[in-house]
């Protein structure tokens, strides 16, 4: 069966997207759905979870790697592959590699997390670590193809790869065939654009929703350019969807069937990542919970059921707990504040006292008796409390003012 019209601008059918599902058969793993509770609360209709990252690698990135080495004659088999990536695409490609015995070397930056190295040298691919960003990772890797005749693997841009990620859309019908929306992490745009072309051709009237975060979004500015378009990206927890300029095949499927892209901001990312935690016991990278992200920041823009896919749980343990504190403080969950107390035995022990009262849970206290702005007698505290949320944090607060001390932000 094939969607694709006369007018079609990309090179995807629905035929391509099964082909790819019967070649990851016994690889490729059908990752669970869990439905969320709280999300289906927020949304008013139930809110299913796909969970790819519970996928061999921790990431969907090994269907579209298997599915595009496969495809390599045997002479480009022989020659090797190589790619450029700073996680989850790197670790799809090697373990795909092995799988299919083919050599592969892979390009990381030098600040690479550690265990993403370990991992992708654990799946059997030579790992060179070179550049500090990702460019020029991406540089040196089409060098190195250039120069030993191995063949470049790109993480998206390719039609091998999108039928391979298209597969998600074909277990996501499966899974939950009363589906009325599909909400999708986007980087470049391969997964987003492969389950278009499966869920579009087989269910045109469910929407797919592409998620972007504000600080790296090409996708808006180039959809309205009708062209993709390289943009500035800033600083973002999303790492996996830090794309500065769309694929020209994926662009080509998203721009035609695709309904619409948005955008989540820093907070609403590491809120997401801690409710899949706290939720959905679910440990997922800030990328692979945009989806959840945007479900969060305006539940009632979607029409249940809703399937978010959950991309990716390749997240360093380090990164994790920063974005852990990011996202507590975003929900209300961390105070800090600055007060001053006369400087006396006691003083800190009252203060804490009152602290006490109101169940605030002290993690971290600091003093400063030398700042100029200081009276002679006077101590500046500064405090990290752990507390219940926005409520709790008035109450607080409130509590502190009302035992007389001054509370200066």
């Amino acid at each position: 069966m094939s969607f694709r019209t006369p007018h079609s601008s990309h090179p995807l059918i629905l035929d391509d997207v099964r082909g790819a599902q019967k070649m990851l058969s016994g690889v490729a793993r059908m990752t669970p759905m869990e439905g969320s509770r709280h999300l289906s609360h927020l949304v008013g209709a139930p809110v299913h979870l796909k969970c790819e990252n519970l996928q061999r690698t921790g990431s969907f990135k090994l269907r579209g790697a298997y599915v595009r080495i496969s495809g390599l004659r045997p002479e480009e088999r022989a020659a090797g592959v190589v790619a450029a990536s700073a996680g989850n695409h790197a670790q799809g490609v090697a373990l795909a590699s092995s799988l299919l015995g083919v050599r592969s070397t892979v390009f990381m930056p030098v600040g690479a997390p550690l265990p993403k190295i370990a991992a992708t040298r654990e799946y059997g691919a030579e790992v060179r670590l070179h550049g500090h960003v990702v460019d020029e990772t991406l540089a040196a890797a089409q060098e190195y193809a250039r120069e030993t005749g191995a063949v470049f693997i790109h993480p998206f841009d390719h039609p091998d790869i999108i039928a391979g990620q298209g597969t998600v859309g074909l277990e996501i019908l499966e899974q939950c065939p009363e589906v009325r929306t599909i909400v999708v992490g986007t980087g470049g745009g391969g997964l987003v654009a492969g389950i278009a072309v499966a869920v579009k051709a087989l269910r045109p009237d469910v929407k797919v929703i592409g998620v972007q975060a504000e600080a790296a979004a090409a996708y808006p500015p180039s959809l309205s350019a009708g062209l993709p378009l390289a943009v500035d990206t800033g600083p973002t927890m999303a790492d996996g969807i830090k794309v500065g300029r769309p694929g020209d095949v994926p662009f080509a499927i998203v721009e035609e069937l695709v309904d619409e892209v948005r955008t989540v901001s820093e907070d609403a990312l590491s809120s997401a990542l801690l409710l899949c935690l706290e939720r959905a016991k679910m440990v997922v990278e800030p990328a692979g919970a945009s989806p959840v992200a945007a479900l969060l920041s305006a539940p009632e823009t979607f029409q249940g059921p809703v399937v978010a896919v959950l991309s990716g749980g390749n997240v360093d343990p380090l990164v994790l707990q920063r974005i852990l504190r990011h996202g507590m403080a975003a929900a209300g969950r961390y105070l800090s504040l600055r007060l001053r107390l006369t400087d006396r035995p006691g003083a800190l022990a009252t203060l804490l006292g009152v602290l006490s009262v109101v169940d605030a849970n002290v993690l971290d206290v600091g003093h400063v008796r030398t700042d100029p702005r200081l009276g002679l007698t006077e101590v500046e505290v500064e405090l990290h409390l752990e507390t219940k949320g926005p409520e709790h944090c008035a109450e607080v607060a409130s509590a502190l003012r009302d035992a007389g001390y001054l509370v200066i932000g």
